[in-house]
């Protein structure tokens, strides 16, 4: 069973995901909240695997802040954006918050279920036109390094230097794909890919996947 708690200020979308999540096979609605500030008191006592949360939830309260505040200290839970705003600085805060997941709605149930199914077993989903803004942000440049990123391009920080391998596989790490998957992309065995995944953390001084994306949309 993955245990769902849903944070959504739109009553009606609310009401829609909590039918959907309760009569799903597989899923359990273990909360559903309006308010950032009772979500961040009740999450922790409910202890979902999945957390399906809006970014804008009215009163000026983001649901981004929500996850900042939540993940140092329930690193566990999983986080999915669930949100209108396709908004290049928002979908980067999202993943350097810690958000583990970017789906655009209006989703169809089947999508937003397999979403949460594939983040539960390790994979990063995100919306087909989030994944593109997110590829873009690795495009190689001609120096063969990784390309521009326009968080970093603001603070006049360079990045770390990958191989074009190494490039291709954290485009694909990105787009939540697995190990298995990446390797039939790449045409090279998961245990090539494991190995260049590990040179990767290496150079970004990283210990897992979602370290390793948000380390090239930071700020700071």
């Amino acid at each position: 069973m993955i245990k769902v708690t849903i944070v959504e200020d739109h009553a009606a979308v609310r009401a829609v995901l909590e039918k959907m999540i309760s009569e799903a096979d597989g899923f359990e609605l273990v909360g559903s909240y309006s308010e950032l500030q009772e979500a961040l008191v009740l999450i922790p006592l409910m202890t979902p695997d999945v957390v399906l949360m809006d970014i804008n939830l009215g009163n000026g309260e983001s649901g981004i802040d929500g996850i900042r505040k939540l993940k140092p200290d329930y690193p566990e839970i999983l986080f999915m954006i669930y949100t209108v705003s396709d908004d290049d600085d928002k979908i980067f805060e999202a993943l350097c918050a810690g958000a583990n997941g970017y789906m655009l709605k209006p989703g169809t149930p089947g999508e937003l279920l397999r979403a949460m199914r594939e983040m539960q077993e390790g994979g990063a989903p995100m919306s087909g036109l989030i994944a593109r803004k997110v590829v873009s942000v690795f495009q190689v440049n001609d120096s063969g390094g990784v390309g521009w990123n326009p968080l970093h391009a603001k603070k006049g920080k360079s990045l770390p230097a990958l191989s074009n391998r190494e490039n291709e596989i954290l485009q694909q790490l990105a787009l939540g794909l697995l190990y298995k998957e990446i390797a039939s992309n790449l045409f090279i065995s998961p245990e090539t890919v494991r190995k260049h995944v590990y040179h990767i953390y290496e150079k970004l001084h990283v210990g897992n996947r979602v370290e390793a994306i948000n380390k090239y949309f930071r700020r700071s």
